[in-house]
């Protein structure tokens, strides 16, 4: 049972789309896990873990047993029965898990070694596919992948007190160095411009808030100025009550009271604190 009834209601509307995509669990029927109509089982996860569901609830069960069941020997995520098998399929499922509570099974630490050892040479992960053709640009990780690994990464307490935290520092220096660069890089093109710097929440996609919060938990990042000149700009996103407002909405959780256009919320004012809590870390 959910004890706040603004999550409790959100998470009803998120289950009343379970069975949309033609299967239980936001899957479809021949298991395909990233489609987003409305939403997919990837993505699920991923708004579940905002609203505080207990982990026995059996709709998190199932969702959460489905993206396991998708982690192959070799630690990859295959998330449709057919394709390609890219490094954000993993980044994404095994983060929705691991703010699920399954950062431990042996599953999970399996894509997460996986992740460690597939690497691009700047550190951050990316992925093979080049939509928008090739380009000096394209010769780097992909940021937002690299954004939903260290996220996993730190859930699975990787971040702090870990022999594989320097490994981490080569993938956190990536993100810092695209907040200089701003330019779209990587395969993909992501980039730092006007829609990034607008606060989005759930954590979806690569934006100011999601890069604030993730950065946060690493201490290269802490003691980095980049990171500062980020922080900065985010806190500029709150009002004269200190609390988080929701900027730019993911289109398809507009109703959802976490996160309505122009209002503060409760959960993102939640997440902007935990940052804080963040870098009194290095002041104690």
């Amino acid at each position: 049972m959910i004890n706040d009834v603004k999550k409790q209601t959100d998470f009803d509307q998120i289950l009343a789309t379970r069975h949309d995509n033609g299967a239980d669990f936001w899957t479809t029927p021949d298991g395909r896990l990233g489609i987003e109509k409305p939403i997919s089982t990837l993505t699920a996860l991923m708004i579940i873990s905002e609203l505080d569901v207990p982990r026995d609830h059996e709709a998190l069960q199932g969702a959460a047993e489905l993206v396991l069941g998708a982690i192959r020997d070799d630690g990859r995520v295959r998330i449709a029965p057919k394709g390609a098998i890219y490094p954000c399929h993993t980044a994404h499922a095994v983060t929705g898990l691991c703010r699920n509570g399954y950062a431990s099974h042996p599953r999970v630490q399996a894509a997460l070694d996986y992740l460690l050892s597939d690497r691009y040479e700047d550190g951050g992960w990316r992925c093979n596919k080049f939509i928008y053709g090739y380009g000096p640009e394209t010769d780097k990780s992909n940021p937002g992948v690299t954004l939903l690994a260290l996220d996993a990464f730190r859930l699975a307490g990787f971040h702090a007190g870990s022999d594989k935290i320097s490994d981490l520092d080569r993938s956190v220096e990536t993100l810092l160095d695209h907040w200089t660069v701003k330019t779209p890089v990587g395969p993909c093109h992501y980039g730092i411009g006007s829609l990034f710097m607008q606060v989005e929440y759930p954590f979806l996609r690569y934006n100011l808030f999601y890069y604030v919060s993730v950065l946060s938990f690493y201490e290269k990042a802490r003691k980095d100025n980049r990171f500062i000149e980020a922080l900065a700009a985010l806190q500029q996103k709150l009002d004269d009550q200190g609390r988080m407002i929701v900027e730019r909405p993911n289109r398809k959780l507009s109703k959802l009271a976490i996160c309505q256009k122009g209002r503060p919320s409760a959960a993102a004012t939640a997440r902007y604190l935990e940052i804080i809590r963040n870098m009194e870390i290095d002041q104690t």
